[in-house]
C-alpha cells in the first residue's frame, strides 16, 4: 500500500512512530484522504457507486485544504514515499504526475502553464527534491534524482541528477537529490 510507503518516510526522517506521525502531520492528514479517494477515483467501481464517493471527497479535500494548505486532488497521479516537508501553500495540479520517493516544500506549485503545444502540466520522476516556494509549472518533465531549489520557477525540463536554481530556474551543479531524499 501506498500509504504505508509515505508513512516510513516520515518515521525514517523524525525517528518517531507511525502513531506520532498521523496525529501530528499535516502533510499525512493530507496524504491519507489523497490516497484513498485517489484509490476510489483509480477503482473499477461501478460509476453510480464511485461518483458519490467521490463527490464527498472533493468536500473532505476541501477541508483538508482549508485546515492544511495543501491542494491535493484525488486525480494527481503520485507515487509512493510521497514526503511533505512542510505544510501550508502547497498546490498540485489535478492532472500532476509525480514519481515515487519526491519530497515537496511548503509554498511549493506544481501546475499547468504555457501557451499552445507547450501547455501542460509537469511530469516529476522520482526521487525529487522541490524547495520551499517553487513553482514547476507547464509541459514538461523532472528528470529522476533532480533537485529544485527553493524560490525557483521552473518552466522547462531538468535533466536527472542536476540542481536548478532562479527565475527563472538554470541549472547551477551536478548535485543530485541524495543528500535531500532518504
Amino acid at each position: 500500500m501506498k500509504f504505508s510507503k509515505d508513512i516510513k518516510r516520515y518515521t525514517d526522517y523524525s525517528g518517531k512512530p507511525a502513531i506520532i506521525m498521523l496525529l501530528t502531520q499535516q502533510g499525512l492528514w493530507a496524504l491519507l484522504q489523497y490516497r484513498f479517494f485517489n484509490w476510489i477515483y483509480t477503482s473499477s467501481l461501478p460509476k453510480i457507486l464511485k461518483w458519490p464517493i467521490l463527490g464527498i471527497g472533493v468536500l473532505k479535500l476541501k477541508g483538508i485544504e482549508v485546515l492544511t494548505g495543501i491542494t491535493i486532488p484525488y486525480s494527481a497521479t503520485i507515487g509512493e514515499g510521497f514526503y511533505i516537508g512542510h505544510h501550508s501553500g502547497i498546490i498540485i495540479n489535478a492532472g500532476a504526475i509525480i514519481g515515487k520517493n519526491c519530497n515537496i516544500s511548503q509554498g511549493a506549485t506544481i501546475g499547468v502553464s504555457g501557451r499552445g503545444d507547450k501547455r501542460g502540466i509537469p511530469v516529476i520522476g522520482d526521487y525529487v527534491y522541490i524547495g520551499a516556494n517553487a513553482t514547476v509549472a507547464g509541459k514538461i518533465n523532472i528528470g529522476d534524482k533532480a533537485v529544485i531549489g527553493a524560490n525557483s520557477l521552473v518552466v522547462t525540463d531538468v535533466a536527472a541528477g542536476t540542481t536548478v536554481v532562479g527565475v527563472p530556474a538554470v541549472k547551477v551543479s551536478n548535485n543530485d537529490s541524495a543528500d535531500y531524499i532518504l
